[in-house]
């Protein structure tokens, strides 16, 4: 059974992301459906996957972090408006039997992700 993961690390801090608001949508075309919204805990992840079994099948996605607000939240020295606020992440499932983890490293003016494990 496949599933999907992620987690956000604030790296202009060296720690976890935590409190981020993220967004879980599919896309078929141009149709954007909301599937789910979680926040990530102490750690910068999420308490469970986010989709799997079931629910979790071959096509595109996109996670849209929230990170405008968390790093308001952390005092950090940000130019309004942000430069970075929502950070969508767009990605496809091939195999939804297998594990795909796709994490943020962010500050207020970078990011980065990759296919993790």
């Amino acid at each position: 059974m496949g599933y999907l993961t992620t987690h956000v690390l604030d790296t202009s801090q060296g720690l976890p992301g935590k409190g981020i608001r993220i967004e879980v949508y599919r896309l078929e075309g141009e149709t954007r459906t909301l599937i789910k919204e979680v926040v990530t805990n102490s750690d910068g992840r999420c308490d469970e996957p986010i989709m799997e079994g079931d629910a979790f099948t071959v096509g595109q996605y996109e996670l849209v972090f929230h990170a405008g607000d968390y790093f308001r939240a952390q005092g950090s020295d940000m130019s309004e408006p942000a430069f970075l606020d929502v950070i969508p992440l767009r990605f496809g499932v091939a195999d939804a039997f297998q594990h795909y983890h796709v994490p943020l490293l962010a500050t207020p003016y970078s990011y980065s992700t990759y296919r993790g494990s």
